[in-house]
């Protein structure tokens, strides 16, 4: 009977030290998983929220990438107005009354006849020229309109096409046209 007591109390023992072992590796294992609970929860809040700032960065990059695009677009617009108004400004001119044509060289040649011995000019405006200029009419140069002067070396030439006038005030004046046209 002496054995089997024995046995009772080391069986008793050992089921305790196991029931306790038991207990604490549950209760263990109930940390682990709390740890990977909360460990995950941080993981999928930093990623929804690294989710929302790519979401939100893109959707800035998209809009900025828009809105430049309507601006270059109507940059090409405006552009494109400027020039079919440079385009009507040189048919214009081109289409002078030869009255008109007449008025605008005699006050180029009046003006500057002392500073060349040499004069051009389209051929429609040749024999106009030759009339209206006591310079050597050297030849005929491709514009569409107005002439040049040139000194007896040709180290300086005076240019005053119309081409080059109205390319000059195109230049010069580019911003207010835009500024009067697009406001």
């Amino acid at each position: 009977m002496g054995l089997e007591t024995v046995i009772k109390d080391i069986m008793g023992a050992a089921q305790t030290e196991a029931n306790m072992v038991n207990a604490d590796a549950d209760a263990e294992v109930s940390q682990i998983l709390d740890d990977v609970r909360q460990t995950a929860k941080k993981i999928m809040g930093d990623r929804l929220a690294k989710a929302e700032d790519d979401i939100k960065r893109l959707r800035q990059q998209e809009i900025s990438s828009a809105n430049l695009e309507v601006k270059r677009t109507m940059l090409n617009a405006r552009k494109e107005v400027l020039d079919k108004v440079y385009d009507n400004a040189i048919e214009t001119i081109a289409s002078l009354p030869e009255t008109k044509q007449e008025e605008l060289l005699k006050a180029i040649i009046d003006e500057n006849d002392s500073n060349g011995s040499k004069i051009y000019s389209n051929k429609d405006s040749e024999e106009l020229v030759k009339k209206l200029s006591s310079l050597e009419y050297t030849g005929n140069i491709d514009c569409i309109g107005g002439l040049i002067i040139e000194n007896d070396n040709g180290t300086v030439r005076l240019d005053y096409t119309y081409d080059i006038i109205m390319k000059n005030v195109n230049e010069q004046s580019l911003k207010q046209t835009s500024d009067i046209l697009f406001g």
